[in-house]
Order: structure tokens, then sequence, then C-alpha cells
């Protein structure tokens, strides 16, 4: 006789096990990494590939320090969409246990997950202060954008958003760590970061696929396309212009040849290669939906 899984029994277990690596595996990024090192300002922070302007004819007007600036900038920029999306993803958990049992393995981790990313956030912000990027704030756009998120108050939205930023980010940084010839401090905060968010994306796939299959279809249809065009702002918010600026660039011609820029491009759907696998696995990517992600350049 065949059984079927309990799913919450199943659910448990997955957060007992994601609670169990928590404790093994979990960093203070205030002590474990060196903030007092200086930054060598013709060290890059992202491989040059992966920079947005590689290839270009900007790219080789500028020296080597020009480029070096413009992927740590570019790195800061990032983590900077980083604190804007872990406080949108913060918020969502904590309503998302706001009514549930505490004493579930379930909502307690969610709880540790809140924590991680409080440290990741304050993590970030150093990074960013270190390199002397001016701000940790988002854009108008998308602080408008995520405004509308946190009204809508949606749980499957807010885990399917981190699916695709965290493996977004996950593939970028895993880049980074492999790539010894690249800035230390960047490298450090990306290697914590790998470690501590590939838990979060167990916890998120398991749930977002069980809420996704009980969507009613109107809702499968709304749902596809909003989170289509959040990842599109998400990745958007990635690279602010004043990058350009802060690199001696004018960012308005910067910005053009970043989205020409065929390099550029080839990351974006690189690093959304896992998310979109899962995504389209689920049907949540379908062909209603697919031109708005290739549109971005994050599916072929």
């Amino acid at each position: 006789m065949t059984t079927t899984a309990d799913p919450a029994a199943e659910r448990e277990r997955n957060a007992e096990r994601l609670l169990r690596a928590s404790a093994k595996h979990s960093y203070d990024p205030l002590t474990e990494i060196d903030w007092s090192a200086p930054i060598d300002p013709d060290q890059f922070a992202l491989p040059a590939h992966r920079v947005t302007l590689y290839g270009t004819g900007l790219w080789e007007s500028m020296s080597h320090r020009q480029r070096a600036r413009l992927s740590t900038n570019q790195f800061a920029s990032t983590t900077a969409a980083g604190i804007w999306f872990e406080l949108l993803l913060m918020n969502g958990l904590i309503r998302h246990v706001y009514d549930a049992d505490l004493t579930t393995r379930h909502a307690q981790y969610a709880l540790t997950e809140v924590a991680d990313e409080c440290r990741h956030s304050t993590m970030f912000a150093r990074y960013i202060t270190a390199t002397g990027y001016p701000s940790a704030r988002p854009s108008r756009r998308a602080e408008r954008r995520g405004r509308i998120h946190l009204m809508i108050n949606d749980i499957a939205l807010t885990l399917a958003g981190a699916v695709f930023v965290e493996e977004f980010a996950d593939a970028m940084q895993r880049e980074m760590i492999r790539d010894d010839s690249l800035q230390p401090l960047a490298r450090s905060v990306a290697r914590i970061h790998v470690v501590e968010e590939a838990r979060h994306i167990g916890y998120a796939k398991p749930e977002l696929a069980r809420r996704w299959a009980a969507m009613s279809a109107p809702r499968k249809a709304l749902f596809r396309r909003v989170l289509a065009l959040l990842v599109t702002e998400a990745v958007r918010e990635c690279v602010n212009p004043r990058v350009y600026a802060l690199a001696g660039l004018d960012p308005q011609e910067a910005r053009r040849a970043a989205r020409a820029n065929p390099h550029w491009q080839a990351a974006k759907l690189d690093w959304s290669r896992k998310a979109v696998a899962f995504f389209t696995e689920l049907g949540i990517i379908d062909d209603s939906t697919a031109r708005i992600w290739r549109r971005a350049h994050l599916m072929p």
C-alpha cells in the first residue's frame, strides 16, 4: 500500500534540519570580518567580466583603477539592494509567524532566518561604509514598490522573491569566492552570505511549492505576472546609476551601454538560472509571463 507523506511533518523535519545547520554554521560578521583592513583601490570586488560595462567602448576608455572602482561600487550598490530586499523579507517572515504556533520548528526557523538577515543587513551596511559608497538606501522607485509589497502582505510572493534574489546573489557570490584575485573584504562578505543563504533557500522553496499548489488558477495567473515584475525591479535595483557617476562616467550614457552589453546580459542570465529552473518546474513561469523574464535577460 502506498502512503502519502504528511506535509506538516515534512515541514517540521525540514525546519529541524535547518535549525541544526544554523546552530553549527552561523557567523557574526562584526567579529568574523576584519573591517579595519584597507581596500586596495586597484583590486576588483567583482570579476571583471561581470561588471556591467565590461567589453564596451566605455570600458576600453577607462583606466584600470576606474574599472576596479566601478566593480566595487557595483557590488556596494548590490548590497544596498540586498538590504532593501532583506528588510522586505524580514517583514514578511515576522507577519508569517505572527499568527503561527511558535512551538513549531517551522515558526522557530523563520525567526532564526530573521536573525540571520539582521546580521546580513548590518554586514552589507558596514561594507558600504568601508568602500565609501554614499548610500545604503534603495532608489525612490524601489522604495515605492517596496511599500506596495508591504501593503499586499503575501507570504507566497515574499518567498518567491526570496528564492529569486537569494539564488541570484548566491550564483554571483560563489564566483567571487572562487576568485582569489578579488578584494578580500568583498569575498569575506560573499562567503558568509553564501553559507547562510543556502539555508534560507532550503526553507523558502518547499514552503512556496506547498502554497503554490494550493492556489486557485486566477490567483496563479496574477501571481506569475506580479513576480515577474518584482524580480525585474530587484535586478534593476542592483545597479544604481550613481555607480557610473562615481566612476567619472555619464550615468545616462553608461546605462545605455550596460543595457545593450551582451556580457552583462549573460551575467544576469547565468545568475538567474537556478531560480528560473525552479519556477519553470513549478509552473510559476509559463508562456504568459516568459516574455517579461526574457526582456529582462533573466531567461533564454
